[in-house]
């Protein structure tokens, strides 16, 4: 983990598995976000490929976007699926947060106010661990301070998709595992339409013709590479992965 000032923001990366004095990433992010002496700080994970320059800072909490590409010339399908939703994902972040509703935020690359972050330590689960970047969103949102995203990708990230279906799988689980613990209106109204809409896909796939065009827009504004036929594809195994993902989330939280 380290520090890395870059005139008035300081990069601030947790390193991947850290066992901070045992008390885990939030701990460490913590200890780092207190050391830095600049009014901001540029929160990325260590495995992207950072953008070289940071847009203006001009809100409490600036939710930077992030491209996955895969390391492979020819991404596998499993690749090549994530890619197509986390584009659909990234589309939702911004639209979300430009109508002052945001539902979703990532520590992967993300600048936030130094003091604000401090402020709101409590409200990051330190007993949870991980989502520190949803729970500062939340109380980001609570608190009534500044959010907004960017889309320009001059200052995206790349992050890689996983390459093999069980860690695919438990990575979604531990996403799911923190979904009972959100408190947020909006994020709980989004959470509610998306797990809703995909169970009556799952009952009465008709419903299929209402939801695809929607999120197929999505995922072409963000990345317009995305074949129709990937797209498609996603949208017909998705409710089946979200309910394996929102069931075993809830089983990892048991044990």
């Amino acid at each position: 983990m380290k520090n890395e000032s870059k005139d008035s923001i300081t990069v601030v990366i947790p390193r991947r598995g850290i066992n901070d004095e045992g008390r885990g990433k939030k701990h460490a992010l913590f200890r780092l976000i207190s050391a830095a002496t600049t009014d901001y700080v540029w929160m990325q994970d260590d495995d992207v490929v950072p953008p070289q320059d940071a847009p203006p800072q001009d809100a409490d909490l600036i939710i930077l976007p992030l491209r996955m590409q895969s390391l492979s010339q020819s991404p596998s399908l499993l690749e090549r699926l994530q890619i197509a939703e986390y584009a659909g994902l990234q589309q939702l972040t911004i639209e979300t947060a430009m109508r002052s509703r945001a539902v979703l935020c990532s520590g992967a690359n993300l600048i936030v106010r130094r003091e604000r972050w401090l402020e709101s330590y409590a409200d990051l689960h330190p007993d949870i661990p991980s989502g520190d970047d949803m729970f500062l969103l939340e109380s980001f949102k609570r608190r009534g301070l500044s959010v907004r995203a960017v889309a320009d990708d001059r200052y995206a990230a790349i992050v890689r998709p996983l390459t093999s279906w069980s860690a695919f799988f438990r990575q979604r689980m531990r996403w799911a595992g923190k979904a009972p613990h959100y408190t947020d209106r909006d994020i709980l109204l989004c959470g509610a339409i998306v797990l809703i809409m995909n169970i009556l896909q799952i009952c009465c796939p008709i419903i299929l013709v209402v939801k695809f065009p929607i999120e197929y827009r999505l995922i072409k504004k963000r990345d317009p590479q995305v074949p129709l036929w990937l797209a498609l594809l996603l949208e017909v195994l998705y409710p089946l992965y979200l309910l394996i993902c929102l069931v075993g989330g809830f089983f990892r939280r048991q044990w």
